[in-house]
Parts: structure tokens; C-alpha cells; sequence
């Protein structure tokens, strides 16, 4: 029997077979079309014939429970690393150059070979290179420093004289207590310099006119100041050569021949003192600098006593 509402179900689906077209249709638009004409209102059905029951609403699923908040690291302050403290200098330093441990430097020791004499191009040495205005102390101190295989020191005592310029004690106005200080202090100067060479593996020849007859000045000052490793050697030319070489200079180094005269007068007292001396009057300089290595070989093998 067909009920006189609702609509007819639709043909079974044979396999292979594309559904109805109708119904595919309906299937995909299972309500009114948008645009379709509504029909007349419902009607209630017969008396004896049970009302339909409304479809009832699929219930839709309970959303999951939130989970409980996870607590978040607090943001820390960042921490700033505690200021180093400098650590307050040795008392034995000089700003990053390190002085010589326990005072003065002790005498060069020779090789355990016996036979050769010892290389002094490639000693640590100090040089204190002695001789009159004109004999070419620098200029001999200078090649020789330049032309060694090992880190070489020149230290002009005269260069460092003249470091003070206003109020400059110039032996050539007359000798007097303040010419005496100011020699005194240069000689403090480059001995202090001469030791922290020497402390760093640099080698040093300085220059000076040591007089023999003021030993506590000339030679002893120098002693205290660098120490007894100090290889004195004498450079004493003959006075025509002191006084051409002399006549060639300019400015405060340049002494009247009469002071050239009486210098290299006091500078023979050193024949017979014990130290080496190099009479360079027939030596250009770098025949002068060899044999000045060949002096300091012997002196290392056997340094003199002063």
C-alpha cells in the first residue's frame, strides 16, 4: 500500500549502472533548491494516521577538554660577569718589559768547545765601546748593531744627552757641576735601558768617552749600571785622524781642536789598563767592525778585569 505522503524511495542500484539522474540530484541537494518556488504549507495528516516524528538533530561532539595552562619560565635579568680586577704589576717590571732578575747581568760564559773561539755574532752581548770625540764610536756602534745575526741595540750616550733640550749642559760652554749631573743622569739612563735589553734576549753596544783617571765615573758607573758582564773595548785612532774626523762634525758635537787635543791626550792612559785597543786609523768602518768581533771573541773566552 502507498501512503498518500512522502516521497518514493528510489530504484535499487544495479552495479555498473550510474544512478538516476533525479535522484543523484536529490541526493546531492537533498533540500528545496534556492531558487525554487515554495510549495503550500504542510499538511497534518489524516485522523488515525500517527504524526511523523521530527528527525532529531545529530548531537554534535563535546569539544576536548582544554588542558590546564603550562606555566611559562619567567624571563630571568640577565646577569652581567663581575668587572676583572687588575691584578696589581710585578714590582720587578717596567710596564710590559720585564728587568733582568736579581740586578746587574753576570759575565758571558764561553762555549764548552775549547778549541774555536766563541762567535760573537750570535752572543748576547753588552759593548761598551770607549774612545775620544772623532775616533768613530758611533758610527762603528752603529754598523756593528746593524750587521749582527741576532737582535742588536746601538745606545748613544750623546743621543741621550741630548734628549733635554731646554736647559741643555753643553760641554762646549765650560764643564761645570750641571754638565757633570747631566752626564751623570745619561749614564743612569742608558744602563737602565742596556738592562732591559739584555733581560729580553737584545744584545747592546753603547758608546761613550770613558776617561781613564775618574775610574768611579768612567768605568765604575758604567759597572753598577749594566753589570760586570759589561765587555769594555777602546777605540783610540791617531790624534791627525781624531782631528780630521773631528773638523767634519756640526752642531754642539763638533770641540775645538785644543779639547780634541787634550781628550785624546787622557784617553793614552788606557794602554796598559788590561782593556782591548783598536787603533782604527788605517780601518774603515766595517773593517773596524770585524775586528771588534774578533776582540769580543777573546774577551768572551777570557774577559778582562776592570
Amino acid at each position: 500500500m502507498q501512503h498518500a505522503v512522502g516521497s518514493p524511495l528510489p530504484p535499487p542500484h544495479q552495479p555498473g549502472q550510474l544512478p538516476h539522474a533525479g535522484w543523484a540530484s536529490a541526493a546531492h541537494h537533498p533540500g528545496p533548491h534556492p531558487g525554487a518556488p515554495q510549495g503550500p504549507a504542510p499538511v497534518s495528516p489524516p485522523p488515525g494516521f500517527p504524526a511523523p516524528t521530527a528527525a532529531v538533530p545529530p548531537t554534535p561532539p563535546h569539544p576536548p577538554a582544554p588542558l590546564p595552562p603550562v606555566a611559562q619560565p619567567q624571563p630571568q635579568p640577565p646577569t652581567r660577569a663581575p668587572h676583572p680586577v687588575a691584578a696589581p704589576p710585578a714590582p720587578d717590571t717596567t710596564g710590559h718589559v720585564p728587568l733582568p732578575p736579581g740586578g746587574p747581568v753576570g759575565v758571558p760564559t764561553a762555549p764548552p768547545a775549547p778549541a774555536a773561539l766563541p762567535d760573537p755574532a750570535t752572543t748576547t752581548l753588552a759593548v761598551l765601546l770607549i774612545g775620544p770625540a772623532g775616533a768613530g764610536k758611533t758610527s762603528v756602534a752603529k754598523y756593528w748593531a746593524d750587521h749582527r745575526r741576532v737582535p742588536t741595540a746601538h745606545i748613544s750616550l750623546d743621543d741621550v744627552r741630548e734628549w733635554v733640550r731646554s736647559g741643555f749642559a753643553d760641554p762646549q760652554s765650560g764643564w761645570n757641576d750641571n754638565s757633570e749631573a747631566q752626564y751623570r743622569l745619561a749614564r743612569r739612563t742608558c744602563g737602565f735601558a742596556a738592562r732591559n735589553f739584555l733581560a729580553n734576549g737584545i744584545s747592546c753596544i753603547l758608546d761613550d768617552a770613558v776617561f781613564p783617571d775618574r775610574p768611579v765615573v768612567g768605568l765604575g758607573g758604567w759597572k753598577r749600571h749594566v753589570g760586570p758582564g759589561l765587555l769594555p773595548v777602546v777605540l783610540l785612532p791617531g790624534l791627525d785622524i781624531v782631528l780630521e774626523r773631528n773638523a767634519e762634525r756640526t752642531g754642539n758635537r763638533r770641540l775645538t781642536d785644543e779639547e780634541v787635543a787634550r781628550i785624546h791626550g787622557r784617553m793614552a792612559g788606557w794602554y796598559g789598563s788590561g782593556l782591548p785597543i783598536i787603533d782604527n786609523s788605517q780601518l774603515d768602518i766595517p773593517a773596524t767592525a770585524r775586528v771588534l768581533d774578533e776582540v769580543l771573541a777573546r774577551a768572551i773566552a777570557s774577559p778582562p778585569s776592570w
